[in-house]
Order: C-alpha cells, then sequence, then structure tokens
C-alpha cells in the first residue's frame, strides 16, 4: 500500500484519487474547490482544501511524506509549475504531472518530473485507432513506432492453431496473451467471466470472441488489424 497525494480534483484527478483508493492505496485528495474536496472526501483516505501552490499548507497536511504524488492541474499552466517545483523542494521523489500542451509537458519534463501525462491527447490516440480498425478494443504505445494493442481474432483466423496462423511471420506481430469467455455455473446459475492466457501455446485455437493482446510495429499491427475486413 503506498501513499499518493493527487492534486487537482477535476475529472481526470477525481477519477485517479477514486481508483486509486479502489486499489488499497492511501490517497491524499486536495483542491481550491471545497465541492470536489467534499465529493472526494466519500471515499479518499485524507481529502483536503488548500492551495496546493503555498509550501506551508502543503507542509500542513504532510504532502511531504506522500510515496508519490500526481499533478492533475492542466489547465492552469503556472500553477501546474509552481505545484511540482512545490513538490520537488519538500522532497517528494516521484512526481507525476498533466500537460495540456507540449510545451508544457516539455517544461515538466525539464523540471525533473517522473511522467508526463496527456490524458485527451492519449484519450484522442486511442479513439482513433478504434475508429480505424473497429476490431481494435484497446491500444496502448509503448514507443514512438510500436504499440500493444487488444484485438478480436480476424475472421480468417478463428478455427485456427495459433501455430498455423502465421501471425509472427506474415504479419511480424506477436500475441502475448488472449483473453477467452468462459462459462462457469455458480450456484445453479451460468455466467460468463474472462480468463486471461498469458503463455498462449502454438497449439491453442483462436476462436469466436477471443481477443488478442499483440504487440509490434503500428504498421504491421494496423496491417493484421484489417485481415480480412471489406475495403
Amino acid at each position: 500500500m503506498r501513499q499518493i497525494a493527487v492534486i487537482g480534483l477535476g475529472r481526470f484527478g477525481f477519477h485517479v484519487a477514486e481508483t486509486l483508493t479502489k486499489l488499497g492505496h492511501e490517497v491524499l485528495a486536495i483542491d481550491s474547490d471545497e465541492m470536489q474536496v467534499a465529493k472526494a472526501g466519500e471515499f479518499a483516505t485524507y481529502a483536503v482544501q488548500c492551495d496546493a501552490t503555498d509550501e506551508k499548507a502543503l507542509r500542513a497536511v504532510s504532502a511531504q511524506n506522500v510515496d508519490m504524488a500526481v499533478v492533475s492541474i492542466g489547465e492552469n499552466i503556472e500553477a501546474s509549475l509552481l505545484v511540482v517545483m512545490t513538490l520537488k523542494e519538500l522532497g517528494v521523489k516521484r512526481v507525476l504531472a498533466k500537460a495540456v500542451t507540449a510545451l508544457h509537458g516539455k517544461i515538466l519534463e525539464n523540471m525533473g518530473v517522473s511522467e508526463v501525462i496527456y490524458p485527451e491527447r492519449d484519450a484522442g490516440i486511442r479513439l482513433a485507432h478504434r475508429l480505424t480498425a473497429p476490431n481494435v478494443l484497446e491500444y496502448l504505445q509503448l514507443s514512438p513506432g510500436y504499440s500493444i494493442e487488444e484485438v478480436e481474432v480476424p475472421e480468417p483466423l478463428i478455427g485456427k492453431p495459433i501455430g498455423d496462423s502465421q501471425i509472427r511471420a506474415g504479419f511480424r506481430v506477436n500475441i502475448i496473451a488472449v483473453k477467452k469467455k468462459v462459462q462457469t455455473m455458480i450456484k445453479g446459475v451460468l455466467q460468463s467471466r474472462e480468463s486471461v492466457n498469458f503463455t498462449p501455446s502454438p497449439t491453442d485455437v483462436m476462436e469466436r470472441g477471443d481477443v488478442l493482446v499483440v504487440v509490434g510495429r503500428e504498421e504491421d499491427l494496423e496491417k493484421f488489424c484489417l485481415m480480412g475486413q471489406k475495403k
């Protein structure tokens, strides 16, 4: 369990704080808006209304004792930079910060933040990939030009063993996991759950409804995802 400060409880910060709490971490939620703090107080370990650009205010709520901090003040760039600077001065070792522009992100990087987050940009990229290839369910960029995608099994591969599909040879794409829907009977009720195989075998047969977790170059993944689709 970690102690994590989330500073800025807009839509992004609020969901970060809420999810971290559900994952079992101690969350210090901070915002200058009384209403947002009250909402976060329903789940966060501590929810505090204060000016996070004020070093004395952050010390008063023990922000210097957290394991990491997420600065989700994006729109007010000056406030974002001041908060990051204050956290660094307080000795918080790991600081992640939301950026709204490339320049904002560059300044944050130069200030030594551990990670710059672009929620709107990343959401837009994921949506674009899903719109381009409807069978792409999720997209995560690893580095420029390379990504991991969750893809519904293309029609031509349904019923084939992974080893016979020639995915690696034909598309230079690697399958790193396979997700399947499994029907189980629980107390007399048939229920569906997701099973994930992280070590798929060449003899495993790909079935309709399976989801392949694949990794490779984006141009190769695009060709693979469009397999069997009508132009």
